[in-house]
C-alpha cells in the first residue's frame, strides 16, 4: 500500500474516532489536507466555523492570511500538508482543552508518521506546546528552530492572532524567512 492510501485510510479511521466529545458537537471531522509525502507541514490548533462546515483546515480569515504568508515566503498551499492538533471543531471556536487534545494527539502523530515531513511549523501557542515543550511560551520560542526525533520544528504565532494584533506581522515574516532559507536554500536549521 503506497503513502497516500495509508494517509487515506488513517482518514478514513479517524473520521471514526468518538474518543472525545468534540465530535458530538460538530459537522464534520477536519482531518488535513495537501500531499502525502510533503516535506513541509503546517499544524494549527483546530478548525474554526468556516473549516467545520468545509471540511478543509485553514479556510477561513486566519486560513486566508496563511495563505498570502505562504505566497510571500514562495510555498504554494499544494506543496505543504495542513493539519491541526485536533480535528474536531471546539465549540465556540475556543481553545481545545487538554483532555481533548490528548485524545487527538495519537491521531496527529500518526498522521505526522505517515507523511513524514522534513520541517513542521507549529502555528501557535497550543501547537507549540503540544508539539515542542508543554512549557513554551510562544512570544519566547517563536523563531527558533528546534530538532525533536530527526524532524525539525519551528513555532510561530497563529494567522488568527495576526488578524487580532497586527504587530505580530513582523515576527511572523521574520519566522517564514527562517523557513524560506532553510527549505528553499538549503541552509541549515540553527537551532536554539
Amino acid at each position: 500500500m503506497n503513502q497516500e492510501n495509508r494517509l487515506s485510510d488513517h482518514g478514513a479511521k479517524v473520521r471514526q474516532c468518538r474518543a472525545c466529545s468534540l465530535r458530538d458537537g460538530c459537522q464534520q471531522v477536519v482531518y488535513g489536507e495537501g500531499p502525502a509525502t510533503a516535506k513541509l507541514m503546517l499544524i494549527g490548533e483546530g478548525p474554526g466555523a468556516d473549516e467545520d462546515r468545509l471540511g478543509r483546515p485553514f479556510v477561513g480569515a486566519a486560513g486566508q492570511l496563511l495563505d498570502r504568508i505562504l505566497a510571500a515566503g514562495r510555498f504554494d498551499r499544494a506543496d505543504v500538508y495542513i493539519a491541526n492538533i485536533v480535528k474536531c471543531r471546539p465549540p465556540g471556536n475556543r481553545l481545545p482543552s487538554p483532555n481533548e487534545v490528548q485524545a487527538c494527539l495519537p491521531h496527529l502523530q500518526e498522521q505526522i508518521a505517515l507523511i513524514n515531513p522534513q520541517w513542521i511549523l507549529c502555528l501557535g501557542a497550543l501547537a507549540t506546546k503540544t508539539l515542542i515543550d508543554p512549557k513554551a511560551m510562544i512570544t519566547k520560542v517563536r523563531g527558533q528552530w528546534v530538532n525533536k526525533e530527526g524532524r525539525w520544528y519551528l513555532p510561530t504565532f497563529h494567522p488568527a492572532a495576526l488578524l487580532r494584533d497586527p504587530a505580530k506581522k513582523r515576527p511572523v515574516w521574520e519566522d517564514i524567512q527562517k523557513l524560506m532559507a532553510v527549505v528553499h536554500d538549503g541552509q541549515a536549521p540553527q537551532p536554539r
